[in-house]
């Protein structure tokens, strides 16, 4: 199995985008792609090529579903392991996102010195 090292981050809040890339490159040592909309990693995805997407469900213009929706048109999800790291209140059954992609719901707050070693643990369980 080959280890995780490219991470689409999607998140329009900038004091998370920050907190997020350090916590990823410095701790986990991952190349880190920084999206802050959906308009902005469809344009990217393709050329950055990650092996996982970190992404939050709260987008301004487009919500991380619609997101998802339309990534799953220009790459394959079932491929990139899509994590949610969202502060949604209501609840977001993951067996409904399966198709979308999605592995995992991180809640925010979280704690950024968990966070790469949670990632790989994800990654690691996609690939046994």
């Amino acid at each position: 199995m080959r280890p995780l090292q490219r991470i689409l981050h999607i998140d329009d809040v900038p004091s998370i985008q920050v907190v997020t890339r350090i916590a990823l490159e410095k701790l986990g040592g991952f190349q880190i792609l920084s999206c802050a909309s959906g308009a902005e990693a469809l344009a990217q995805v393709r050329q950055f090529d990650p092996d996982l997407i970190l992404l939050d469900l709260e987008l301004p213009q487009m919500d991380g579903l619609e997101l998802l929706q339309q990534l799953a048109q220009l790459i394959d999800l079932q491929r990139i392991p899509v994590v949610l790291l969202t502060g949604r209140k209501e609840p977001v059954e993951l067996a409904d996102l399966r198709h979308l992609g999605v592995r995992q719901l991180l809640l925010k707050p979280f704690d950024p010195l968990l966070l790469a070693t949670q990632l790989n643990a994800i990654w690691e369980a996609e690939h046994e």
